[in-house]
């Protein structure tokens, strides 16, 4: 734009192209609201001509950088040019692939270990079962010296089941309420400490049980053994037996103190986890502590409960060093007696007490096969309180 002789203001064209300064012309078009310069006048000749001159900029530069989501620059992303921005780094997988290679073998393994189990032991009975003469679930006999097998577990599980449920009766029961009251009674400076003395009995050794339980506690039952088979001796189970501290009520009061840490624990984990709010909502509606723990607390720790009182009693079943010491082994033609004050034996006592005649494979085979039946027992009992389990907490 410049300022003509006239006085005033016209367009240039930039066609017209630089000055001889090296500046371009702006082009500004005409202002019609601009007054125009008179052109007459002493001091229109002198008025000298004065030119705006504009500096050349730099052309802009395409914008070249991709734009992530959200930029309120907006705009395309350009194909060509230097890329700017944001750079992601590369993610490794290598840690994940690494860990779920470890954790599938791990897992793997554990599978082949109780396969391998399995069938080491169905291998290594088969031949005395194919070559036994008596009817291996029913029958009572044991006799596997000589040219001739005989053997039946009717007896060995008859003595493993009712010991085991009877040490569940009495443990399930104390160990809920153990559990209740550390949850939901007792004051947190109690029920720490209480908690973890109970937690304490799982580290007791079996063979330290076994000798307080003939030593200490038997002599003391057997009184309360008297008792029972006085009044209650027309129940089968509650016959009178012998007196004496070796008897299945005894191994069952010890079985029964050594599973209750295990049912204690569970249950007292699943208690905790019960959601607050359904505790507050029954609060709220004015119910009682028991009225609360009865209606919210019980509902929802029962499958805990039940898969906790299926794994003592799989401990139970498999629990070898104390039976073998306090159980009272029955004389080879005895009758059969099915009370809990008398004698017997079960699987694992049956065969750490005979551990010495597995001279012959025909002898071994016959006490692996009872091995085997409680293998079988155990698993069933676990995956069963696993299934359990489960089902508890999808429908949570």
């Amino acid at each position: 734009m410049s300022v003509t002789d006239t006085g005033k203001t016209e367009a240039l064209d930039p066609s017209r192209g630089p000055v001889p300064d090296g500046s371009f012309q702006s082009p500004v078009p005409d202002d019609p609201t601009r007054t125009p310069v008179p052109d007459d006048g002493p001091m229109a000749q002198e008025r000298p001509v004065r030119r705006l001159h504009v500096k050349a900029q730099p052309a802009a530069a395409p914008r070249t950088s991709e734009h992530l989501p959200g930029d309120p620059r907006g705009g395309e992303p350009s194909t060509g040019g230097t890329k700017s921005g944001v750079k992601l780094a590369k993610i490794s997988r290598t840690g994940d692939r690494a860990f779920f290679g470890v954790s599938t073998a791990s897992s793997a393994f554990i599978v082949g270990l109780v396969l391998f189990v399995g069938i080491f032991l169905l291998a290594l009975a088969l031949p005395s079962l194919l070559d036994n003469q008596a009817n291996f679930l029913s029958s009572r006999e044991w006799t596997v010296s000589g040219s001739e097998l005989r053997f039946g577990i009717a007896g060995l599980l008859w003595t493993t089941v009712l010991s085991s449920v009877v040490a569940m009766a009495i443990a399930v029961p104390i160990a809920v309420g153990v559990a209740l009251f550390i949850t939901q009674y007792a004051p947190r400076r109690i029920a720490g400490p209480f908690a973890f003395m109970v937690d304490l009995l799982a580290a007791v050794p079996s063979i330290i049980f076994g000798l307080w339980g003939i030593a200490v506690l038997g002599p003391k039952l057997v009184p309360i053994s008297d008792w029972l088979g006085e009044h209650l001796g027309f129940i089968p189970i509650f016959a009178p037996g012998i007196r004496s501290p070796g008897t299945v009520f005894v191994v069952s009061v010890v079985l029964a103190i050594m599973i209750l840490p295990i049912v204690t624990a569970i249950s007292r984990d699943v208690f905790t986890q019960t959601p607050r709010d359904h505790m507050e909502a029954a609060l709220s509606l004015g119910a009682t502590r028991w009225e609360t723990i009865r209606t919210a607390v019980l509902p929802y720790g029962r499958s805990g409960v039940i898969s906790a009182s299926m794994l003592g009693l799989g401990r139970a079943l498999g629990e070898t060093v104390a039976v073998m010491i306090i159980l009272s082994k029955p004389a080879d033609n005895s009758g059969f007696a099915p009370s809990l004050f008398a004698g017997g034996e079960t699987f694992a006592s049956k065969i750490a007490n005979n551990a010495q005649e597995f001279d012959t494979p025909s002898k071994t085979g016959a006490y692996i096969a009872s091995g085997l039946v409680l293998f079988i027992v155990t698993f069933a009992v676990n995956a069963l309180a696993r299934i359990i389990a489960d089902r508890g907490h999808a429908k949570s």
